[in-house]
């Protein structure tokens, strides 16, 4: 296990802690700018959806793992962005002024939803971020004149600065730098004040409060966020199927996006991208196996059956998710043969300000 014995300030804030995180990540970003080069048509549109679902990810991670907000009703700003790209496209903005419109739209309808979290918390939140979903599908389904309704949008190719990007490489670096641009924005976001008063409101809202923290502010905040974010990503998507509908966007879709933060490990930005992957991969693993079931077996409902199953597990056996089982590979590979069972058992104590409620 390495130790780092810090002698400066900027060590705390530093981005890398030591340099085999230097390596690893350059490493890293290495082969994913040379993936294009080895990878068929197909492959490359499956990193498209890891790349535009891990944008997404990170928004709702922000707002779920960081923030303590649930929200059933991210789809909605999935359908806003993607609404907003198509509708300027169409109407001749060039996409560098369209992608952020996109992102800001999304943010003012997160704003519009962050209203209820400042009185609903739990439950009731959730309900409320699901009824702003329903309201959002019905919106776009019956505005006809403007969002075409059931018959949909069609876009165009982006074209980025002249450049017209109708090739999977050139689409794949747009999102890969957009990723790696939103997972920057987090880091920094994160140890910030703000991001430590998402923590702190996380955590428990009674000590946030007594501590100074505006609660009404800062949720909201986080609901813009986290939703223009997500608003970015839906411009990406509409881009990428090149045709949307309200169908695109209803309750399944986002309980899918909250599967992301699930499966990846709440209050992980690597699990984020992690839980997007695993997504995009387990349909795929999915209809490679049906070529081995039986008939009976192999029918239409075996995926949500097995998404089903994958997310009663993880929730039961591996609350920290994808993420959390890495961390517990590397620490028992460092600590061998020290590594103790239950280092990482679940915290079952709480806070006394908790008990106040």
């Amino acid at each position: 296990m390495r130790f780092i014995f810090k002698t400066r300030y900027e060590q705390d804030i530093a981005l890398f802690k030591h340099g085999g995180q230097r390596f690893w990540y350059g490493l890293l970003v290495v082969v994913l700018l040379a993936l294009p080069w080895g990878l068929d048509e197909y492959v490359m549109s499956q990193l498209h959806f890891v790349l535009i679902y891990s944008i997404v990810g990170l928004g709702l991670m922000l707002l779920v793992g960081y923030t303590g907000q649930i929200s059933l009703g991210h789809a909605a700003f999935l359908a806003v962005g993607a609404y907003t790209e198509a509708l300027l496209q169409a109407r001749g903005v060039p996409f560098i002024v369209s992608l952020p419109c996109a992102a800001l739209f999304s943010a003012v309808a997160g704003l519009i939803v962050g209203l209820p979290a400042l009185r609903l918390k739990g439950i009731y939140l959730a309900i409320a971020t699901l009824a702003f979903n329903v309201i959002v599908e019905e919106v776009v389904t019956r505005w006809e004149s403007l969002t075409g309704g059931n018959s949909g949008q069609h876009l165009k190719p982006i074209v980025l600065l002249g450049v017209r990007l109708d090739t999977d490489a050139s689409f794949y670096y747009l999102c890969l730098g957009l990723t790696v641009l939103s997972i920057l924005a987090l880091l920094n976001l994160l140890r910030s004040p703000t991001g430590r008063a998402f923590v702190a409101i996380r955590d428990s809202e009674i000590s946030a409060s007594c501590m100074g923290v505006h609660l009404a502010k800062y949720k909201t905040l986080s609901f813009a966020i986290s939703a223009a974010l997500t608003g970015i990503g839906g411009a990406l998507y509409a881009h990428k199927v090149t045709f949307i509908s309200p169908e695109q966007f209803t309750l399944l879709q986002s309980i899918e996006l909250v599967t992301i933060v699930i499966l990846g490990g709440v209050g992980s930005l690597h699990g984020a991208v992690l839980g997007a992957a695993f997504l995009i991969v387990l349909p795929q693993l999915i209809a490679v196996a049906k070529d081995y079931l039986p008939g009976n077996v192999a029918g239409s409902g075996l995926q949500a059956i097995v998404f089903g199953l994958v997310l009663i597990s993880f929730i039961v056996f591996e609350p920290l998710g994808l993420y959390g089982r890495w961390l517990k590979v590397r620490t028992w590979f460092e600590l061998f043969p020290f590594y103790r069972k239950g280092m990482f058992r679940r915290q079952k104590s709480y806070m006394k300000s908790e008990r106040l409620r």
